[in-house]
């Protein structure tokens, strides 16, 4: 009977109703989110730092000629700073704090919202060394996974990589100028000498990107291995509608639509991840033309994500193995996106909250590292899990089956598999691996949550105050 009278008290309810009465305190994850990008800074921290147990690091990375190519990202649980995933993280979130930004400010999030995405685009322009030079990794994968402890500690060879006119990576340098054409838009207002700053390396790395053509990986040898790029035409597009969207200038908008043609980027795709944008290509210029040929593209990526993409029983999409949980955030942050240019609104932004939700307890455990109910003790990172300093801190770690030894809150982990099983063990890297993308969609998907809850919270308001009068 009970379960039947919750079934006929949510029916009474308005749908927007919904969306104010949710158990889970978007607020706090944004937070802690926000929390799991300073604890992967790399460089100098600044003062307000606010992890205690990260400190300065990797204070001598350099480019081959000396250039100063500290700060950035660590990638994941490792200490590589890989550019290719960390532009594509910093287009996500620099796109949801763009359309989701009351949220940030509600939740007291909005300086920190700034600092993540800035931290990254300050490293981009660093190591954008001359128009046709972009240092797009700095860390040797190979010697960086023989250790295992703090990245205070390390004491590796950190060789730089770097793509040019003889060696071009029209993937890198197009990714890297869709994130600073998204930043300078951001800033156009708060602060108008960087946002015209981001804005000329951005037009520079996509002129880099189209004049010489090629696959970052092919320049940088090893990053097949692990972030590979099938293919560039998908971020040319990209970069040029996002050009478009920071300058209005028609060009752009051109490339942007030559490309997708080019390219043959009308076709649906079934995912959305840092190697395959067309499923984003086709919203945002669904959202800048209002044309129906993106329109109709973005509601069949969608419509295929809600409708028949497969789930695991609990009802998770499951599209990989491999960061089971960003691949369902990052489709549940851009189909809200087209819910926003009004494609098939209140059907999306169910499924992106059904979806966020599942993460963040409906399944009957949370994926995200410190938040609700058994959330995961062992993520695969090696910071976090060694003891406060001056304990040493080794393989030893690595072995040790219990909780890590510091809280790396905010994390989302991989997640389950089809079967919706997880295994909370820190040697199992395809559960409990935790990277800079898999947060990136994620986020932005719980500031679009919020963002609806604020709208509806205004509605409410407005309604009570007309029935007052």
């Amino acid at each position: 009977m009970q379960t039947i009278w919750i079934v006929v008290m949510l029916i009474s309810i308005a749908p927007s109703e919904i969306y104010t009465m949710t158990k889970y305190d978007y607020n706090h994850v944004l937070d802690l989110s926000l929390r799991f990008y300073e604890a992967q800074r790399s460089g100098k921290l600044p003062k307000d730092n606010r992890i205690p147990w990260r400190g300065d690091s990797a204070l001598n990375d350099k480019g081959q000629r000396g250039e100063d190519l500290t700060g950035g990202y660590y990638d994941a649980g490792d200490f590589v700073k890989f550019g290719f995933t960390m532009a594509s993280t910093i287009t996500l979130l620099a796109w949801g704090f763009l359309s989701y930004r009351d949220a940030y400010i509600a939740a007291g999030q909005e300086k920190y919202g700034l600092s993540a995405i800035k931290w990254a685009s300050d490293y981009f322009i660093k190591c954008h060394v001359n128009d046709t030079e972009f240092y797009g990794q700095v860390g040797d994968f190979t010697l960086d996974h023989k250790f295992w402890g703090r990245p205070e500690e390390l004491n590796m060879s950190r060789p730089a990589y770097k793509i040019d006119t003889e060696h071009p990576g029209s993937d890198l340098a197009g990714e890297t100028a869709a994130a600073l054409a998204a930043v300078s838009i951001i800033y156009k207002f708060d602060d108008p000498d960087y946002s015209a700053k981001c804005l000329m390396h951005a037009r520079q790395l996509y002129q880099f990107a189209t004049q010489f053509r090629g696959l970052y990986h092919e320049a940088i040898i090893g990053a097949a291995q692990y972030y590979e790029s099938t293919d560039y035409g998908d971020e040319l597009t990209w970069a040029a509608a996002w050009l478009y969207k920071a300058t209005g200038e028609v060009r752009y908008l051109d490339d942007a639509e030559h490309h997708y043609m080019m390219y043959r980027l009308k076709e649906r795709p079934n995912e959305f991840f840092y190697n395959k944008k067309v499923a984003g290509v086709q919203i945002l210029l669904a959202q800048l033309t209002h044309q129906q040929e993106y329109v109709e593209a973005a509601q069949a990526f969608c419509d295929f994500t809600v409708d028949l993409q497969k789930r695991t029983p609990k009802g998770l999409v499951y599209i990989d193995k491999f960061g089971t949980l960003c691949h369902a955030a990052n489709v549940a942050f851009i189909c809200l996106e087209a819910a926003d240019a009004g494609i098939s609104p209140l059907k999306y932004q169910e499924f992106a909250r059904s979806q966020i939700h599942y993460m963040l307890g409906d399944a009957g455990r949370s994926y995200v590292v410190g938040f609700g109910n058994n959330p995961p003790q062992q993520p695969h990172h090696a910071a976090s899990s060694c003891p406060d300093v001056p304990e040493p801190c080794g393989w030893q770690e690595y072995q040790h089956d219990g909780p890590n030894h510091q809280l790396l809150k905010g994390a989302l982990v991989s997640g389950p598999d089809e079967n919706d099983y997880y295994l909370d063990k820190r040697r199992d890297y395809v559960y409990n691996e935790v990277t800079l993308d898999y947060n990136a969609g994620f986020q932005s998907a719980v500031a679009g949550l919020r963002h609806l809850q604020l709208l509806e919270e205004a509605k409410n308001a407005t309604r009570y105050k007309s029935k007052d009068k």
